[in-house]
């Protein structure tokens, strides 16, 4: 017996949590893991020394303070934060994202600290 590919519902899936700056997992694609945060207030600033990382924004607002600049993304927009770039996200208001990358990507990539959390799965 088959099963029935099912889609994933981003907008369902952001209602199941509330809790900011922890990241839920919904999908696996090769080696990548594909997950969601909700963001509000500034993050820390990091660096993913081995790999890109992919941020799209699905509501709200998201600024990633870059050390040369900044990025503003609104809905619908994304940003690849290339390999080795030291960043910083900062959203004013509750901005929903959805993550792409490597699976064991730490959320504060080399800086470590108290909001270093691994990616918790979401059914």
């Amino acid at each position: 017996m088959t099963t029935q590919p099912v889609p994933v519902n981003l907008v369902d899936k952001l209602a199941q949590f509330s809790d900011l700056w922890s990241q839920k997992k919904i999908a696996d694609v090769n080696d990548y893991e594909v997950k969601l945060a909700k963001l509000k207030g500034e993050f820390v600033w990091h660096t993913h020394e081995d790999t890109d990382e992919l941020i799209m924004v699905v509501s709200g607002r998201l600024t990633i303070q870059l050390r040369d600049g900044e990025v503003t993304l609104g809905p619908g927009e994304l940003y690849v934060v290339p390999q080795g770039v030291e960043h910083c996200p900062v959203a004013e208001e509750e901005t929903a994202i959805l993550l792409l990358e490597p699976v064991g990507t730490l959320n504060t990539g080399g800086a470590g600290g108290p909001r270093t959390k691994a990616p918790e799965p979401l059914a």
